[in-house]
């Protein structure tokens, strides 16, 4: 199926998605990670080399695309993702990843929590502040 647009978030938390190719840019690589879907990383420019790099040397969770793609490259990288050995093992680190960032967010003592909070009392200070 091609569509113009679909909701990414919803597709990728679908449990029947085993993987995600992906450019990597910073809301894709999140949106991935939120879901626990290892990723075939094809960045292209600014900071997409930069979280494919992470994605595949530091987080575990995903395989790079060489440059100069060819389809044979891209079937061997799916079979290993989907199937082997490697793929087993990102998709296990992905789901770490993904209840790392869960509890990061919902947990009071989370980064992401505390820093949302940070941020909701510095805008109410801010228009207290303008309005007094």
């Amino acid at each position: 199926m091609l569509a113009n647009w679909c909701p990414q978030e919803k597709v990728l938390s679908h449990p029947s998605i085993g993987g995600f190719l992906t450019h990597c840019g910073w809301n894709s690589t999140l949106e991935s990670i939120g879901s626990g879907v290892p990723m075939i990383c094809w960045p292209f420019f600014a900071d997409q080399q930069t979280n494919c790099w992470f994605s595949c040397t530091k987080w575990g969770i995903g395989m790079e695309i060489d440059s100069d793609v060819k389809r044979d490259e891209v079937e061997i990288l799916v079979n290993e993702l989907m199937i082997g050995e490697k793929g087993k093992e990102m998709k296990k680190r992905a789901l770490e990843w993904m209840k790392l960032a869960q509890d990061s967010a919902k947990n009071s003592e989370g980064s992401s929590y505390k820093n949302l909070e940070n941020l909701i009392h510095q805008v109410l200070l801010s228009t207290k502040l303008q309005i007094n």
